[in-house]
């Protein structure tokens, strides 16, 4: 099993940055991918930003130049660096583990972004 905790979310004002985190633990030495995705009320859950255990990174089109993506494998996190946010952003942003031998995916419980104009 694979425990994924995110944290990092909140109230911020159009234009401000956020730092979300994810604290991975249980059996991850076998993920290869993990990603941030989010879900605006209404809509449906769409990925935002992806790192392979390579390093290999990619991007939703909105988000490119704006976010990053990254990890700290000495403290098992990942994060998604949120700058110039717009009320578009807004949404549950949930992080998500999945392995590489049978693309089984884990995911957490989600923290909410909100975004003022």
């Amino acid at each position: 099993q694979v425990q994924l905790v995110e944290s990092g979310g909140g109230l911020v004002q159009a234009g401000g940055s956020l730092r979300l985190s994810c604290a991975v633990s249980g059996r991850i030495f076998n993920i290869n991918v993990m990603g941030w995705y989010r879900q605006a009320p209404g809509a449906q859950r769409e990925l935002v930003a992806a790192i392979t255990r390579g390093g290999s990174t990619n991007y939703a089109e909105s988000v490119k130049g704006r976010f990053t993506i990254s990890r700290d494998n000495a403290k098992n996190t990942r994060y998604l660096q949120m700058n110039r946010l717009k009320p578009e952003d807004a949404g549950v942003y949930y992080c998500k583990a999945r392995r590489a031998n049978d693309h089984v995916e884990y995911w957490g419980q989600g923290t909410q972004v909100t975004v003022s104009s």
